[in-house]
């Protein structure tokens, strides 16, 4: 990867690009990149809000209990979800064999489909080097942002759950990232909308975003943090491990673990294909760390001074 400085233009914004060897500029809303073909990253500021919903589609989906987090640093959020071409670097470079028999749904239920995986994640056709990555475990994610971290030298990582849920809300409070009206949301979110009717046994959202499927990274607008595809396209691995209800964990931005095994992580902003209620900030997936599927994806969080 070289590292360069240059002014690109992508997906009609301005992108100032910052270097290993000049200080980024940290103010909210900076946009960087750390080389060439490194993830563009966007400045988070601090800041606290509510997490979790006192509510859910079940109570093994509980969203709950609500709960004060205050973020008391700035860090780097991905602009946009991992894409494929950027998976495909790391896998030339390193030679590391992710995960396989990629889970989809058949017709009638989702299953594992022998030799489907991120470089053939069922569409139809081949992956678009623009499209988010998919069919990816959470081993794979880990073990991409450390390849990222040491090709760099700077620090990559999955984004913990309240930094995740910090951004998705863009500083507000309704029930839906765009507001309270779950019908409304096709101009910021790729998610089961008219476009992909009939793809599965559930309702539509009324409004329209223009892709049956997944969509090229960056296709709708961004949140007011400047983030595109928070919500929808592909779910985004995060750091911790699930826990439901909310317990004890901290309250400081920082990621939930446990000792010894984790028998799931959190995943989270639903995909292409997620009903609405599946779609809010707050919902919150879940699933073992080998699970690979096709509307699983990466996004990327970079410390900061």
């Amino acid at each position: 990867m070289r590292i360069y400085q240059t002014v690109v233009l992508t997906f009609g914004l301005a992108l100032i690009s910052a270097y290993a060897e000049d200080p980024i500029d940290l103010n909210a809303g900076a946009i960087f990149a750390d080389c060439e073909d490194c993830p563009q990253m966007v400045v988070i500021p601090p800041g606290a809000f509510v997490m979790g919903n006192d509510g859910g589609v079940n109570d093994e989906r509980y969203e709950g209990p609500p709960h004060d987090v205050t973020i008391g640093y700035s860090f780097a959020f991905g602009l946009l979800e991992i894409t494929t071409a950027q998976f495909r670097e790391f896998v030339q470079d390193t030679g590391y064999s992710a995960g396989t028999d990629c889970r989809m749904w058949t017709g009638k239920t989702v299953e594992p489909v022998a030799g489907k995986d991120w470089g053939d994640p069922g569409y139809g056709r081949p992956p678009r080097d623009d499209d988010p990555v998919a069919c990816v475990s959470w081993y794979d994610a880990k073990a991409y942002v450390a390849w990222l971290s040491k090709t760099t030298g700077r620090s990559y990582r999955l984004p913990t759950e309240a930094e995740w849920e910090y951004v998705a809300h863009g500083g507000g409070a309704t029930v839906h990232a765009w507001g309270d009206d779950p019908e409304a949301g096709c101009g910021v979110a790729n998610y089961y909308d008219q476009s992909a009717a009939g793809q599965r046994p559930w309702d539509p959202v009324a409004c329209d975003d223009g892709h049956r499927m997944v969509a090229p990274v960056g296709s709708l607008a961004p949140n007011p943090f400047g983030v595109f595809d928070v919500i929808g396209n592909v779910w985004e691995w995060v750091e911790d491990c699930y826990l439901v209800p909310y317990g004890p964990q901290a309250t400081d931005g920082s990621a939930y673990q446990v000792k010894g095994s984790c028998e799931k992580r959190g995943v989270r902003g639903g995909a292409w294909h997620s009903r609405s209620t599946w779609q809010r900030p707050t919902f919150r997936g879940r699933d073992t760390e080998d699970f690979v599927t096709q509307v699983f994806g990466i996004r990327v969080v970079r410390d900061l001074p």
